[in-house]
């Protein structure tokens, strides 16, 4: 009995033992963790309702201070490649978005030095007379900061270009190397436009080549050479230089962003950017800027980001179904007019609105040519935009409004995405657009980063019935109101008008001419594109299509 009764005695007294030998092991982890503590800064920050920890010691933070005053000095070593970067997209470890909830508008960092950018960064911000953080930008640099993916939602001119530009240029700054970010575009001009924005932080050093479509590949290629930090392109030329260009690969990529990704979508861009991504390194950060969230672009993130955080910024203001944004100071009206009379309503309007920049938007190439032509007749600064130009003339087009040197810009919705142009205060709906997604789009050229514009539509007899069902899909049936107007005072443009119509009609069929027999020596067939446009076909003629 007394062997039976030592068994568990002594069975008690190891589990002591091994019990105290425990407590002691604790004891000198909380001890050795308190040195570490003692000689590690720790800061916790709280940013846009997300907190998360820093860790620096006294060298790492004097290190950055003095990387952040110097330009970029590139590192000529490469890391190591994922060698499983073309691996199947459903391969990859892909997580959910990640809701944050919206602090209130009193929350948000009022500088960008809040924002947790080097001082450099912030001295560039200043120079370009930004001077505080839009909403989108106060809310997505820190995530990206924080080395996180990012999907952002936000309304046409909310400085989301900067959003995804800061974080990158930052990062470049700690680790500058060749082809170190990739920003995806659906059109020519906004390509362009983002990489004015790169640019415009040159004295840093940066390196950036736009690749866009309707360009010579020659001087593409010779860029991409000079291996630059950042690469602005519309896809489609983007891959081939990925197929054909000797040399050229991104795999060592740290930065892609997807900007206007529902509009990619749109443009049927999904099966090329899911080409290229199989070309991207599986270790990226990755942003997606979309004005909405459709299943495409559900589908898109999913193949594309890991465990991101989705931020959104949007002012209060209508929103369509699927989430299409509209500001607070944006002014809609729209005006009745019966078919016969549009033209004088346009000029009209114009005449009203003498000294403001302004976007007329048509439905088809041939109205812009033709309604340039009219207003051109009447004495008015009118250029045409869209996709038929040739990409220097499109490019020059935007300059020219930019600049001020022309006043109207009359576009056919190649302009209605991305394009920031910040001297437009007038939209002009000469055409009712096709569905609710484009009326918000092209709305949304004016009234952009705080300020105010006005959007008017005009409204024939048989656009009635369409144009209550793009009201009622914004969230705003019926309350778009007629604009004032004095009928008599109109009509007192109509014999000028009419002498106008006669010598666009003039002017047109010669533009006609010369398109056909433009058409005639680049070896193609003269063709009716179905708006009364003649023209040869050509490859430039798909690209325009697909990438405009």
């Amino acid at each position: 009995m007394d062997s039976h009764a030592a068994g568990p005695r002594a069975k008690k007294a190891k589990l002591d033992k091994a019990s105290r030998a425990v407590k002691a092991a604790t004891s000198e982890n909380v001890e050795n963790g308190e040195k570490v503590k003692k000689s590690t800064k720790i800061k916790t920050k709280k940013a846009n309702g997300i907190e998360y920890t820093e860790k620096m010691d006294k060298m790492d933070t004097s290190e950055t201070k003095a990387k952040s005053k110097r330009p970029i000095e590139e590192d000529e070593g490469e890391d190591e490649v994922d060698e499983t970067a073309a691996a199947e997209l459903e391969e990859k470890d892909v997580g959910e978005a990640t809701e944050e909830k919206a602090p209130a508008e009193e929350e948000l960092p009022t500088t960008f030095k809040e924002l947790g950018l080097v001082d450099v960064l912030c001295e560039i911000c200043a120079t370009l007379k930004f001077s505080k953080p839009t909403p989108i930008q106060a809310k997505a640099v820190p995530v990206a900061l924080q080395n996180r993916d990012v999907i952002g939602t936000a309304e046409t001119g909310s400085g989301k270009t900067l959003a995804f530009a800061l974080p990158i240029l930052q990062a470049l700054l700690d680790k500058p190397r060749p082809f170190f970010g990739l920003v995806m575009a659906p059109t020519r001009e906004l390509a362009v436009q983002i990489g004015q924005t790169f640019e415009a932080f040159s004295s840093i050093a940066l390196r950036c080549a736009v690749i866009v479509g309707g360009m010579d590949m020659v001087p593409q290629t010779i860029a991409l050479g000079k291996r630059p930090h950042i690469i602005v392109a519309t896809p489609g030329r983007l891959l081939d230089h990925l197929e054909s260009t000797k040399g050229f690969s991104l795999k060592s990529l740290r930065y892609l962003v997807i900007d206007e990704a529902d509009r990619l979508l749109d443009m049927d861009f999904g099966p090329t950017l899911e080409t290229i991504l199989k070309h991207l390194p599986r270790e990226r950060r990755t942003m997606l800027f979309s004005a909405t969230m459709s299943k495409k672009v559900e589908s898109l993130q999913r193949a594309s980001l890991r465990d991101p955080v989705r931020v959104t910024a949007t002012s209060p203001g209508a929103a369509g179904p699927d989430g299409q944004q509209m500001v607070a100071t944006l002014k809609q009206s729209m005006h009745l007019v019966p078919y016969p009379k549009k033209d004088t309503a346009l000029v009209y309007l114009i005449n009203e609105y003498s000294g403001r920049s302004v976007i007329v938007f048509t439905r088809t190439v041939y109205e812009t040519h033709r309604v340039a032509f009219l207003l051109r007749a009447l004495g008015f600064g009118a250029i045409p935009l869209n996709g038929k130009l040739s990409q220097s003339a499109r490019l020059a087009a935007l300059n020219k409004i930019k600049s001020g040197d022309r006043g109207i810009l009359v576009a056919t919705d190649i302009a209605a995405r991305g394009l920031d142009i910040p001297r437009i205060s007038i939209v002009i709906n000469y055409d009712v657009p096709q569905d609710s997604k484009t009326y918000v789009h092209r709305v949304g050229r004016t009234a952009r980063a705080g300020k105010s514009g006005h959007a008017i539509n005009l409204v024939t007899q048989y656009d009635v019935q369409h144009f209550l069902a793009i009201e009622k899909a914004i969230g705003m049936e019926r309350q778009i109101r007629p604009l004032p107007v004095d009928n008599e005072e109109m009509d007192v443009f109509r014999p000028r008008v009419e002498e106008a119509q006669r010598h666009a009609k003039a002017e047109m069929r010669t533009w006609q001419e010369q398109q056909a027999n433009h058409g005639r020596r680049s070896g193609g067939r003269p063709r009716n594109n179905g708006s009364g446009v003649m023209g040869g076909r050509s490859r430039d003629d798909d690209m325009d299509r697909g990438e405009l």
